[in-house]
């Protein structure tokens, strides 16, 4: 079998999984349904790490495969293809990886769900849309992939529809996700009127020869290449959860833990990485666009991370820990290293999907409770669960010697931090220094509140009874109609929940097999996936991995220059990283329960940051209540006082009043009648004689 047609094969094994499953889940059962989706996920996965492993080891070259036409219209025609290349491959890798994990682990925690093959039938549909974005040879295909995700996403944020909260986040994430995608459909449209194509291979060499072309509007000279990088950017803004786009991110928690991994580590959120990193050869020449990016991706990284502080929620710390971590990777593309950016998407999926499942595991042995306040003393309870989140943590703080090692992370997060150093010190990005700076205060603040987390959860007194959590389990079947996973009753725990209903004193308890596997998997990237592809990403071998997948101007560096920082800039993130670990000891571990006093005297700064800068407020205020307010006026006094007013409530007014006055006149007196009638004649013949007198 060709290659060509395995990767087709590969690409298209999801929808046909999801198609088993979602049409005929029901009739041929639940766990069928599984094996299918899964299984196919299984191929797709080891079809991605066949062409990675040939394209790092061998010697694979760019190709295409054009699958069928699209769409034809005039001369614009677009193709359905399979792309492959660098950038494609990686990401091939990372989706097929996480999506076939996370459907794995799915079995275990979705155990008790009565919609499994809806689930499933979601993920893969999610998974299809992934890869045919990411292998797109055009605009208009990785379009289709790109609202293909934002429908799928919608469809599993709001799994549990019956769930109130979880609509409602579904509801937000899709219409947030709008307002950027309305960016990226104008700046497709802005490419192809400068260029007359959307083919990447016919675009990506004809950008050279429109730098510093002008378009004239409002009586300024605009640039060309920055408007058409600044509308696409939008589109990744909203689809990476970037600042002022940002506020899906979180509530998207609504869904199951699978799909926040599936969502928040590896796919839809770093699609806009990914795009913004295919599209080098526009950024490198629209400097404008890319110090927006910049500023935007190291603003982001500081709001998150400020915010993730004071979280009480374990997934809405980790989902916050995504939105800082995707900013780290957009100030690394808008400072011009693009290969450090997809280098911290790849291991960022490893542990940020390991972090997140490990938290489905901890809710799932906690009988769905997810406020880390009511945890602590886990460690012994749920053993495995609490070393690959140790690991996860350690590859998310980026925890490592310089020049010796350490964990995914630290390859990938102190490349960032490097280059942006070196874009400022060789002045080739205008906004290197501020992220830098931010890069290093975000390192802190992300070894703070990671290290607060495994100390609220897995150490600590206990803050957990037998009687509450049996409660809280009770409650929460109530209140989801399709709730979470339920464990099969523990052998060493008499009082565990049956599925009867029936409740009494529960303890926490490690996840089965099936969701452990994932995890330690995951977990083998986490500590290896930096060390052996760091010399392949961003070493020394670097052009030859990449080979002109990404495009550097000439005068673009910065990679290189990261390599020789000072030792100083080299040491730094560990020195912070060490010291936001020690600040979370010293206030969760030495003296416990001192956070949890200052917090409660809800100070100015606690209040702005537990808030999330009251960003929801904000634009509850503008967007909804300016909207229904101006819906208001629209209706109370345009429409219902103006138009129907003077309108057809006007005429009808008139037309009432006036019947109601010549009703009067009908009084059934017949001589009132032949008064009325002389009078017809009088006025009749008094006009006959004036007319025939003249």
């Amino acid at each position: 079998m060709s290659l060509e047609l395995l990767v087709t094969l590969g690409v298209f094994a999801p929808l046909l999984g999801a198609a088993i499953a979602g049409f005929f889940g029901r009739r041929i059962g639940d766990i069928p349904s599984q094996i299918v989706t899964t299984g196919l996920l299984f191929f797709s996965c080891a079809v991605a790490w066949t062409v990675f492993s040939q394209w790092t080891w061998g010697h694979l070259e760019p190709f295409t495969v054009v699958v069928s036409p699209f769409i034809t219209v005039g001369d614009f025609q677009s193709n359905w293809s399979i792309r492959i290349d660098a950038l494609s491959a990686v990401m091939l890798v990372v989706v097929t990886t996480v999506s076939s994990l996370v459907h794995l682990y799915s079995w275990g925690y979705m155990a008790e769900d009565d919609s499994r093959p809806r689930f499933f039938a979601y993920l893969s549909l999610f998974t299809f849309a992934m890869l045919a974005l990411v292998t797109a040879a055009d605009f208009m295909q990785l379009f289709f992939g790109w609202e293909g995700v934002g429908l799928a996403s919608y469809l599993l944020i709001g799994f549990w529809f019956k769930k109130p909260t979880a609509s409602a986040a579904a509801i937000k994430a899709f219409v947030v996700n709008r307002v950027g995608d309305f960016g990226f459909a104008l700046g497709i449209i802005t490419v192809f009127w400068m260029f007359g194509t959307i083919q990447f291979a016919e675009l990506f060499p004809l950008i050279a020869s429109k730098a510093g072309t002008g378009w004239e509007f409002l009586g300024y000279t605009w640039s060309a290449l920055d408007l058409a990088g600044v509308l696409l950017f939008i589109g990744a803004m909203g689809k990476s959860a970037q600042f002022f786009l940002h506020t899906w991110l979180p509530d998207a928690m609504e869904g199951p833990t699978p799909v926040s991994a599936l969502i928040h580590a590896a796919t839809m959120v770093t699609a806009g990485v990914y795009m913004v990193c295919l599209l080098s050869p526009i950024y490198e020449y629209a400097p404008t666009a890319s110090l927006l990016i910049a500023i935007t991706g190291a603003v982001t990284a500081l709001f998150a991370a400020t915010v993730g502080l004071m979280q009480n929620d374990i997934k809405r710390v980790i989902a916050y820990s995504t939105c800082s971590q995707l900013g780290y990777m957009f100030f690394a593309a808008g400072v011009g290293v693009y290969e450090s950016a997809m280098f911290h998407l790849f291991t960022h999926a490893f542990f940020k999907a390991l972090l997140f499942l490990g938290a489905g595991s901890v809710i799932h042995g906690m009988h769905h409770e997810q406020d880390m306040r009511k945890m602590g003393g886990l460690w012994k309870l749920l053993p495995v669960t609490y070393a690959v989140m140790m690991i996860g943590t350690i590859a998310i703080t980026g925890l490592g010697i310089p020049e010796i090692g350490g964990f995914a992370g630290f390859y990938s997060k102190d490349s960032i931090i490097e280059s942006a150093y070196a874009a400022a010190t060789s002045g080739h990005s205008a906004a290197g220094y501020f992220a830098f700076i931010v890069g290093i205060f975000a390192a802190a603040l992300t070894s703070y509140y990671s290290w607060r987390l495994i100390f609220m959860t897995f150490h600590n007194k206990p803050q957990w009874t037998e009687e509450a959590m049996a409660a809280h389990a009770h409650d929460h079947g109530h209140d989801d109609h399709a709730a979470h996973a339920h464990s099969a009753p523990d052998a060493h725990d008499d009082h565990a929940h049956d599925d009867h209903g029936h409740h009494g004193p529960l303890k926490p308890h490690e996840s089965p097999w099936i969701m452990l596997v994932p995890l330690i998997a995951l977990s083998v990237g986490a500590v290896a996936a930096g060390f052996v592809f760091a010399p392949s990403f961003i070493g020394h071998h670097e052009a030859e991995f990449w080979r002109g997948a990404i495009f550097s101007g000439a005068n673009n560096h910065v990679l290189h220059d990261s390599h020789e920082v000072p030792k100083w800039v080299k040491w730094s993130p560990l020195v912070v990283t060490l010291l936001g670990a020690f600040i979370a000891f010293y206030y969760y571990v030495m003296r416990e329960g001192l956070a949890k006093r200052m917090a409660a005297k809800e100070g100015p700064l606690w209040s702005f940051l537990y808030n999330k800068w009251y960003f929801d407020e904000i634009y509850d205020f503008i967007f909804v209540r300016g909207a229904k307010g101006l819906g208001d006026l629209f209706w109370k006094i345009g429409d219902v006082k103006i138009i129907d007013g003077l309108g057809p409530n006007g005429v009808a007014w008139a037309s009432l009043k006036s019947a109601a006055r010549l009703a009067k006149i009908q009084s059934g007196y017949v001589y009132h009648y032949a008064f009325v009638m002389l009078l017809g004649v009088a006025g009749l013949l008094a006009f006959a004689i004036y007319t025939w007198g003249a």
